[in-house]
């Protein structure tokens, strides 16, 4: 089964054009060393909830939209190994130096095992 590593991130509006294009250059950058897919998608329709949400769990402040994004592989061996040559890649050594459109520290991340696949 396949191995999805998924992203959520808090993206302040007026920087929604800067975050879609370093995404674009990063998608292209992980499907090139063997990533299967890379997507990125912006909430449309998230809402607070009484105990937790999207929302809540990136301390959502005014003027922010809440990103939900994840990049598909073979297996996990092979996400290790994509990602091992993403970190290496000068291209994303370069985006890594400039200052990012988004605050990191609210950001989480995580990798799946696919469980179910239909």
């Amino acid at each position: 089964m396949a191995y999805v590593d998924g992203f959520v991130l808090p993206i302040p509006k007026r920087n929604t054009k800067a975050y879609r294009s370093m995404a674009r250059k990063a998608g292209k950058i992980w499907r090139e060393h063997g990533a299967l897919e890379y997507r990125e998608c912006m909430a449309d329709d998230v809402k607070p909830g009484k105990r937790t949400s999207f929302p809540q769990a990136v301390k959502l402040k005014p003027g922010e939209a809440v990103w939900f994004s994840w990049i598909v592989y073979r297996s996990r061996k092979q996400r290790d190994r994509v990602n091992a040559k993403v970190m290496k890649d000068p291209r994303v050594l370069r985006m890594m130096k400039k200052k990012m459109p988004f605050d990191g520290k609210r950001m989480f991340w995580g990798g799946f095992k696919v469980a179910v696949k239909l």
